[in-house]
């Protein structure tokens, strides 16, 4: 089985080549699996469920990577037994172009070999279901490398002025400021403004908190 293709990435290509090299990483984006180990400076373990036509089988594969050439691309290399199933074995080029400082073009060639059970389903079976899991593989992956959704639309409020509606204005008719606690603090509570952008303030904080949460998903994931 031979299998050919690239994929743009929203991400600068050192983003890219860390994030090749997280197991963490790795396991979020590979359909299936259970987990992903390393196991020295230049080698992995992993445990991925695969389902094809109607089998379905757990791998427990290692894989090893050589040609390293940091950050434009690698050789992977690995086998995996799946028991009754059978094996897969097999290797990938992976090469890395930067097309620009926040954009990466992944493009792989991938030579693969199963045996047992899974090669009686014929090739175009395996090779429609190698085919889904490496698009399913590249969009969890490049959903993890891009930017926590909100970034772009806070940054472009920032030029932007949403004026206050009649109700917010004559509500801020006659309304007099507190006063300023005493201290520090209570002067840098005073100066921060309560509709920054003509944006209620809590609806600016949630932002942030959300953002947060989106972070430590990422990380976590």
């Amino acid at each position: 089985m031979d299998m050919t293709g690239s994929r743009r990435i929203e991400a600068p290509r050192e983003r890219v080549w860390e994030a090749l090299n997280d197991p963490a990483v790795l396991q979020a984006s590979i359909p299936g699996c259970e987990s992903v180990e390393r196991t020295g400076p230049d080698s992995f373990a992993a445990k991925v469920s695969v389902r094809i036509g109607p089998m379905s089988a757990k791998f427990g594969g290692k894989v090893t990577l050589s040609n390293i050439n940091p950050p434009a691309g690698y050789t992977i290399t690995g086998e995996g037994q799946g028991g009754a199933m059978g094996f897969a074995r097999g290797g990938a080029d992976v090469a890395l172009v930067e097309e620009g400082p926040s954009t990466t073009t992944l493009n792989y060639n991938v030579k693969a070999q199963v045996g047992g059970k899974m090669a009686q389903l014929g090739a175009r079976l395996v090779d429609s279901t190698a085919r889904q899991m490496a698009d399913q593989f590249f969009d969890r992956f490049a959903a993890q490398l891009a930017p926590a959704p909100g970034t772009d639309t806070m940054a472009a409020t920032d030029t932007m002025t949403v004026p206050p509606t009649p109700t917010k204005q004559s509500a801020m008719q006659g309304r007099t400021a507190p006063p300023a606690a005493s201290g520090g603090l209570g002067a840098m509570l005073a100066a921060i403004p309560r509709e920054p952008y003509g944006l209620p303030i809590n609806l600016w904080i949630g932002g942030v908190l959300m953002l947060g949460v989106l972070g430590l998903l990422f990380v976590i994931g």
